[in-house]
């Protein structure tokens, strides 16, 4: 489903062009939750942030395919349009725009490109709830601003209720439990479980942190550092970074 190819990517930054990306390889596969996970400035966000398009951010060598097309050749808001779902690591505010309006724009744009009809108001509305329910979010709280005024566990919420509403065959989650108290945490995990846990469907998940892993169980776990994967295995490698750090894990992969 995405496929990673020796991927090189850098950043503007004060002194000029920073690579944070040099020689990356993945593969996820369709029905797979893929995690990711990693030290401080392995590259994690950048990984995400180039997935998405971000400006700023430019790849120097190699190649990424999304069910068969070529992603980087793809503008943000086709990427969005060909399945891919990108959850930020710290949800932006839009003061001005409420969650209803801008997620049933976002919806039928993305319907329209993809030569479906639009939904009605009542339609888009019975979705919301739906999905809103899955994630223990009040309706009240979509009529709101987006994000302004959220607690960190609401934005996040939030934001998986968006993923819901926009259905995406892959998303991309970068440290979607950062912020999240135990219970919050919970709802979070089994709302990915319930959005994204079907067929054909896949998610790379960037964490820190075990215990988001252990609501989603995830069928592969990667250690991302110095820019490339070191490490992948199953969720016995999650643990072991949890008990051991992340020297161990990458002394041996140097070894």
């Amino acid at each position: 489903m995405l496929k990673i190819d020796n991927l090189h990517a850098e950043i503007d930054g004060q002194e000029g062009k920073k690579p944070i990306l040099n020689g990356l390889t993945l593969e996820v596969a369709a029905g797979e939750i893929h995690a990711i996970m990693g030290p401080n400035g392995a590259g994690k966000s950048t990984l995400s942030y180039v997935l998405g398009g971000r400006p700023g951010y430019e790849v120097t060598q190699g190649s990424v395919t999304f069910n068969g097309q070529d992603l980087l050749d793809l503008e943000p808001h086709e990427r969005a349009s060909a399945g891919l779902f990108l959850g930020f690591q710290y949800p932006v505010e839009i003061p001005g725009v409420s969650n209803v309006q801008f997620l049933r724009e976002a919806l039928n744009a993305q319907r329209k490109a993809r030569g479906e009809e639009a939904l009605s108001g009542g339609e888009f509305l019975k979705l919301a709830k739906e999905k809103a329910g899955l994630l223990k979010l009040d309706m009240e709280m979509l009529k709101r601003q987006v994000n302004v005024g959220f607690s960190g566990g609401e934005k996040k919420r939030a934001e998986m209720v968006q993923m819901g509403i926009l259905d995406p065959t892959f998303a991309v989650l970068d440290e979607t439990d950062s912020g999240l108290d135990i219970d919050a945490l919970r709802v979070v995990g089994e709302g990915i479980n319930a959005i994204m846990r079907a067929q054909n469907k896949g998610v790379l998940l960037i964490t820190h942190y075990q215990r988001l892993l252990d609501v989603v169980q995830p069928d592969k776990v990667s250690v991302l550092a110095g820019g490339r994967i070191v490490a992948t295995g199953g969720p016995e490698l999650a643990q072991r970074l949890e008990a051991e750090g992340y020297d161990a894990v990458m002394a041996e992969a140097e070894a």
